[in-house]
C-alpha cells in the first residue's frame, strides 16, 4: 500500500498581509520585514518595485493595455520575439506567449502534436516524462508530473504519459551510480520508446534542472546529449520544460544551452517578466514551425490574453536589464559561492544530506541518514515547520516536501534575485542555515 501524505501542518499563524516591496525585502503590515531568499516561487528575478521596469509597464498601459494578438501585432510583442530568438540562439525562433508557467508547458504539448498531425503522424500521441518531476497545474502539465502530492486529486483524467526513473546524480536508479545514472536513464528512455512503439510516442519531456519536485537537480554530466539522439533516432521530439530553470536562474538563458544541446520545444514562464505582469511563452525550432505553417498556417494553440501587450513591455524591460548589468554572468558565478556558504552555514549538520544546484537555483536536502541517504518521515513536516521558522526569521524561502518518492523527503530551495547584493545573499544564506538549525534542534535531531 502507497504511503499516506501526512495530514497539512497546522501550527503556522495566518500568512501575513505584505503591504509593500523594494528590491530584495517585502514588509507586512505590522512593520516585519523580510528578505526574499526564493524570489517567491523562483519569479522575481529582479526584485520587487523595480523602477525601470515599473516605467515601461506604466507607459505601455496609458498607450494600449492589451491588444488581442490575433487583430494586432504591437512594438512591445515584436520586440519581446527578437530579444527571446538572441537568447535562444540556432534556430529556435517561433513562439506563442501565455500568461503562466502551466499554459506555457500545456502550449508546448499542443505544439508537439500539431507538428505530427501536420506531418502525417497522428498516431504519436503519448508523452514521456519522468517521476519526481514538476511541470505545472494544468491537466496536460499535471499529467506530465511525477509529483504524487500535487498529482493525486485529479489521478485518472489526464492525457497518457509514460513515466520513467528520476535522473540523480544524489539518488541514482538502482545499478547506476553518480557517474553512470546519465547513461542508464537515457537508455531506459530508448527501451520506453520500442516498448511502446516509437510511431505512438510524440514527445520526451524533462527539465534540464529539476525544480520543486526534486530540489535543483542538475541532468547529469552526457545525458541531455544522449536524450537529443534519441529523440532525433525515433521522430520523438525533445521539450525542455524551463519554467522555473530558464530565462537565467541557473546562470544562462536557456538552461539546456549548459548542457550543449537545443530542444525541438521550450517553455519558460517564471523570469520572463520577472513576476511584474504575468508572462511565458512556449518556443520551437523553426523545423517545427515550418511543418505546422505549411499545413495549418498557424499554431493552433492561443488564449485571449495571448500576447498580452503591457506583460510584453515588462518582459522587454526586464530582458534589457539582465542584459544590460551582465546579470546572467552574475548568477553563473554565483553558483558555487552559495553552495560554499551554504555548507559552511550547516557545517556539522548531521542531517545536511546535499547541497546541489547552479547559479541562483541551489537546494539543501534534509535527511535522516546521511550513510544511508534515508528522509526523515513525511509526518514530522519538517519542510513545513523550515518554512514557518524561516518565516519567523524574516526570510522567504522555499521548502518542498516528497522529493524522495512523492511523500517522504525534505528540501529547501534559495533562488534569489539576479540583482542581490552580496550581503544580501549572505543574509539570505545565515537565515536559511539558522532556521534549519532550529527546527531540527525543536524536533531532537540535532
Amino acid at each position: 500500500m502507497a504511503a499516506k501524505s501526512p495530514e497539512p501542518l497546522k501550527s503556522t499563524a495566518e500568512l501575513p498581509r505584505v503591504v509593500r516591496a523594494k528590491g530584495s525585502y517585502l514588509w507586512d503590515a505590522t512593520g516585519k520585514a523580510f528578505i526574499d531568499g526564493s524570489g517567491g516561487p523562483a519569479v522575481y528575478c529582479l526584485g520587487h518595485a523595480n523602477d525601470e521596469v515599473n516605467a515601461a509597464v506604466a507607459a505601455q498601459m496609458s498607450d494600449i493595455a492589451h491588444a488581442y494578438r490575433y487583430n494586432f501585432t504591437t512594438d512591445a510583442l515584436e520586440e519581446l520575439t527578437e530579444i527571446i530568438r538572441a537568447e535562444c540562439g540556432s534556430t529556435l525562433r517561433e513562439m506563442v506567449y501565455v500568461t503562466s508557467g502551466s499554459e506555457a508547458v500545456e502550449s508546448c504539448l499542443k505544439i508537439a502534436l500539431q507538428y505530427h498531425t501536420a506531418n502525417g503522424q497522428k498516431s504519436r500521441r503519448k508523452f514521456i516524462s519522468r517521476q519526481r518531476s514538476w511541470h505545472g497545474n494544468t491537466l496536460g502539465a499535471l499529467g506530465l508530473s511525477g509529483f504524487a502530492e500535487r498529482t493525486a486529486a485529479y489521478e485518472g483524467a489526464f492525457i497518457p504519459s509514460i513515466k520513467l526513473s528520476p535522473v540523480n546524480a544524489y539518488r541514482p536508479v538502482v545499478g547506476a551510480d553518480a557517474a553512470s545514472v546519465g547513461a542508464i536513464c537515457a537508455a531506459e528512455l530508448e527501451a520506453a520508446i520500442l516498448r511502446e512503439g516509437p510511431e505512438t510516442i510524440a514527445a520526451f519531456v524533462f527539465e534540464p534542472v529539476v525544480g520543486a519536485a526534486g530540489g535543483c537537480v542538475p541532468a547529469p554530466d552526457g545525458y541531455a546529449k544522449l536524450v537529443r539522439e534519441i529523440c532525433t533516432k525515433y521522430g520523438v521530439l525533445m521539450i525542455s520544460d524551463e519554467v522555473m530553470c530558464g530565462a537565467g536562474r541557473t546562470g544562462t538563458w536557456r538552461a539546456l544551452a549548459y548542457d550543449g544541446v537545443e530542444p525541438d520545444i521550450m517553455s519558460v514562464a517564471k523570469g520572463l517578466a520577472a513576476g511584474y505582469v504575468p508572462l511565458g511563452a512556449a518556443i520551437c525550432t523553426t523545423a517545427v514551425w515550418e511543418v505546422i505553417r505549411t499545413e495549418d498556417g498557424a499554431f493552433g494553440t492561443g488564449h485571449t490574453f495571448t500576447g498580452h501587450t503591457a506583460a510584453c513591455a515588462a518582459g522587454v524591460a526586464v530582458q534589457k536589464i539582465i542584459a544590460r548589468d551582465g546579470l546572467l554572468a552574475k548568477v553563473a558565478a554565483n553558483g558555487d559561492r552559495l553552495k560554499g556558504w551554504m555548507a559552511d552555514a550547516l557545517a556539522g549538520v548531521d542531517s545536511i544530506g546535499d547541497i546541489r544546484g547552479r547559479g541562483h537555483f541551489i537546494c539543501a536536502e534534509v535527511v535522516a541518514d546521511r550513510a544511508t541517504k534515508a528522509p526523515f518521515d513525511a509526518a514530522r513536516q519538517l519542510h513545513l515547520k523550515v518554512r514557518a521558522q524561516a518565516m519567523e526569521n524574516g526570510l522567504i524561502c522555499y521548502p518542498v516536501g516528497g522529493n524522495v518518492d512523492g511523500v517522504n523527503g525534505d528540501i529547501v530551495i534559495l533562488s534569489p534575485p539576479y540583482n542581490c547584493t552580496d550581503a544580501e545573499l549572505a543574509e539570505i544564506v545565515d537565515k536559511c542555515a539558522t532556521s534549519i538549525r532550529q527546527v531540527l534542534r525543536a524536533e531532537g535531531l540535532a
